[in-house]
């Protein structure tokens, strides 16, 4: 076994957001050495890791001689260069999740035939090439409105999609490859994220539930466990293992879901990283995400996946009419409510919508600590 600790092992991750600082929190708590790859120098992780490299994550040479230097690689962002990826797997570095597991998410589109293909119960979709051979569908009958609408890449924190209502808003959309949705009325949005290491074995989390803001399309809190029926949190969990067991990923794999009105479960998205939904279990939960991911990309044993507590997560983001220099508005008047713990990313500046940071409330009393987190939301205010 490879001694990962103390050593001259080195970790490299490519991305350096709130993602790859939250997980360096980890490594610096096993002394696991770590370079990071990201393409601006005010990177939330330059302060955490042990050597930062500024540059191009979509840059085929820059990522891979930045990989060469690791003995594992791992990704927090999606859009980086795979054929990169490739080329270090075949001189044998170990890349987790693997170039292709990232093949097969990176592009919607391509993450909807796969759905498709290996039966993972999924919303009715339609791939256009363009926006022409889009508008062309509706016109011919052969989309319905209304429908969500998605950019196949580089669609990130609500951007990228778009529920299309009528004609007016589907000739505002921009021009990319694109794929269209059926609408599906639901009960709760859902995740559960999973963890499988080399060696195949496989941890799920507890269902959690997403409440979305109407406008920006992100998340605004993240509760768990999901306040629904125990038979639907197994059926969610159930479908999170059959989309895992299809990738055959390593590291983590956040299934996003939609539970309908039937009580059926339709996988929505995922993405091979920790996610936003699992920030809770960083106070909540006995093994926090970023903490099960580094043993799972390390073929370490996974940790146990059960909360401690409920635990409701507030995502903090920039206010509507602000950009500049962030203050975080009465941020002293949250730590003086109960278990309350807020996280910030690191980010100088902000603007409206962004993602600066994230607040845990943890709480044997769910309901209470939903309460409380009503308050904090109301409370701090991301300002410049």
């Amino acid at each position: 076994m490879t001694n990962f600790f103390s050593s001259d092992f080195t970790l490299g991750i490519l991305g350096g957001g709130q993602l790859g600082k939250m997980l360096l929190y980890e490594t610096r708590k096993f002394d696991i050495q770590t370079i990071v790859l990201d393409p601006s120098a005010e990177a939330p992780c330059r302060i955490a890791c042990n050597e930062f490299t500024r540059g191009d994550l979509m840059d085929y040479d820059t990522v891979l001689n930045f990989g060469r230097k690791a003995d594992v690689i791992t990704f927090e962002i999606e859009g980086v260069n795979v054929d990169a990826l490739e080329k270090l797997e075949a001189e044998g570095k170990k890349v987790y999740p693997s170039s292709q597991t990232l093949k097969r998410i990176q592009d919607k589109g391509v993450q909807k035939d796969f759905f498709s293909s290996h039966e993972i119960p999924t919303a009715a979709y339609k791939k256009c090439p363009s926006k022409k051979a889009f508008l062309e569908g509706l016109q011919k009958g052969e989309i319905s409105l209304p429908l969500v609408w998605k950019s196949t890449t580089g669609g990130y924190d609500g951007k990228g999609v778009a529920i299309i209502k009528n004609m007016d808003a589907a000739e505002d959309l921009p021009e990319t490859e694109c794929i269209a949705e059926d609408l599906i009325p639901f009960k709760n949005e859902l995740a559960v994220i999973v963890a499988r290491n080399p060696s195949g074995e496989v941890k799920t989390y507890p269902v959690v539930e997403m409440e979305f803001h109407p406008e920006a399309n992100q998340v605004e809190y993240v509760i768990c466990p999901a306040r629904i029926d125990a038979s639907v949190a197994e059926k969610a969990r159930k479908v999170a293992e059959k989309v895992s067991e299809a990738y055959q990923h390593v590291g983590l794999l956040a299934v996003e879901m939609f539970q309908t009105e039937e009580d059926e479960i339709l996988v929505n998205e995922v993405a091979p990283r920790p996610h936003n939904s699992g920030h809770y279990s960083i106070e909540a939960a006995f093994t926090n995400q970023f903490e099960q991911h580094l043993r799972a990309i390390l073929d370490l044993p996974l940790g146990e996946t059960e909360s401690k507590a409920g635990g409701v997560m507030v995502n903090l983001v920039g206010e509507e009419g602000y950009t500049g220099n962030v203050v975080y508005e009465n941020i002293s008047e949250i730590l003086k409510l109960k278990g309350v713990t807020p996280h910030i990313y690191g980010k100088k500046i902000t603007r409206p919508f962004r993602k600066m940071g994230h607040v845990t409330i943890v709480n044997a009393d769910l309901s209470e600590a939903r309460k409380i987190a009503e308050e904090v939301k109301k409370t701090i205010r991301v300002i410049s």
